[in-house]
């Protein structure tokens, strides 16, 4: 076996199909977001600007969270020193979690190192837990779920996206007596569109399943207290497993799930994924802590990341641009083609300074390859405009070199 051939010719196969990932080499400017210094391949340093960031709200770097780590770090130092059993456990990860739990309502929380270990210990967890379950998965639902899913190596199946007349015709088909998890997500990240909630929780109800809800693009952003679309329409309660994130809208690093006593504590007593993993650093529970609580009673700085999103589908559709439908804060831009997408961020990036990233297959199926856009409240008018002003150079260009692949609006 030529074990360098058959890696080479994976990553040649990648490269001919148009998604090769290049990562951008960045340092954000701290109290300057969504500004940051981009590192060129050829080692010279540029300003630009952020547009796909998942640190929503720039929670990132706001001074209460920063200060909250430095303190921290202070006082305890900077590794947990081991998984939460074994010395892992600080006074920092107990608050975060109490924090977590009042957020949504919950009886307690549980930490993980991050949304995806969080989804794929759960459900994989949940398996084992409940002999004979039987989990229903939205087709759209995260590869973190996918996994958990494939881990509880039980009877599965994938009900159409937000169809929530399929999944009953797929819970009706079930045997009335055995165990049930319906697992979807509020926010689909890529689309912008959201979970039938209420309608997959009045199904839960007359069929006797559990609930499981990712809510890892909606806490922080939704909802009075920032909680999720859950807590927006007033369903926090109908949901059994919430399972969030503290990466993207709370501008720091982990993973959690919020539910009653009695599933956190088994999960928590049998999730290998928990179990065997070193805890967070205390510095990052700090931060995290901070930035729930801040944004527990900071509705203003949601309105205003909704204005924003608002502002920018309505002026790239107004430049002629094709928006993807989006209910959310996301603000997808559909290219269509793979090559032509990297082609357009590469010179959005190398040419006007500004960062995106193409998303390509199979993060999005093929032919849907897009922009996604993610402006925070921190993005101002004169950005807008220098974005949109960098779009109609770089779409013009692609378009007379006789690129075919470029979607029209």
């Amino acid at each position: 076996m030529d074990y360098q051939a058959a890696f080479g010719s994976a990553v040649r196969r990648v490269k001919a199909e148009g998604r090769y990932r290049v990562f951008a080499n960045l340092m954000r400017k701290k109290g300057d977001f969504p500004n940051a210094r981009w590192r060129t391949p050829e080692g010279d340093v540029r300003d630009v600007t952020v547009w796909c960031s998942n640190d929503y709200l720039g929670m990132g770097q706001i001074p209460c969270v920063v200060e909250s780590m430095k303190a921290a770090i202070d006082e305890v130092g900077s590794g947990a020193g081991g998984t939460r059993n074994i010395s892992g456990t600080t006074h920092y990860h107990v608050e975060l979690e109490h924090s977590l739990a009042d957020l949504h309502q919950k009886d307690a929380a549980l930490l993980f190192t991050s949304g995806y270990i969080a989804n794929e210990a759960t459900l994989a967890t949940l398996g084992k837990i409940l002999p004979g379950l039987i989990i229903f998965s939205d087709e759209l639902n995260h590869a973190s779920m996918i996994e958990g899913v494939k881990g509880a190596r039980c009877e599965k199946h994938v009900w159409r996206h937000n169809d929530v007349e399929h999944l009953e015709e797929l819970l009706k088909a079930a045997p009335i007596d055995a165990p049930k998890v319906i697992a979807f997500e509020s926010v689909y990240s890529m689309d912008g569109d959201i979970g039938p909630i209420e309608a997959v929780c009045d199904l839960a109800e007359k069929y006797n399943a559990l609930t499981y809800l990712d809510e890892v693009h909606a806490v922080g952003l939704y909802g009075l207290r920032g909680a999720g679309i859950a807590e927006r329409n007033g369903l926090m309660h109908r949901v059994d497993i919430i399972e969030g994130t503290l990466g993207k809208a709370f501008g720091v690093m982990g993973g959690y799930i919020a539910a009653d006593g009695a599933i956190i504590d088994a999960i928590r007593s049998m999730a290998p994924g928990f179990i065997f993993t070193t805890a967070l650093p205390p510095s990052l529970a700090a931060g995290a802590r901070a930035s729930v609580e801040y944004l527990k009673s900071s509705n203003h700085l949601r309105e205003k990341h909704q204005e924003r999103a608002a502002t920018l589908k309505q002026r790239l559709a107004d430049a002629g641009y094709p928006v993807m439908p989006s209910v959310t804060h996301i603000v997808p831009v559909k290219v269509g083609d793979p090559v032509l997408c990297k082609r357009i961020t590469d010179r959005l990036l190398a040419d006007h300074g500004i960062y995106v990233q193409p998303i390509n297959y199979p993060t999005v199926p093929r032919g849907t390859e897009r922009l996604r856009l993610t402006p925070t409240p921190l993005h101002t008018d004169e950005m807008f405009d220098q974005l949109i002003t960098a779009l109609d150079v770089v779409w013009e260009e692609a378009s007379a070199e006789g690129q075919d692949g470029l979607a029209t609006a």
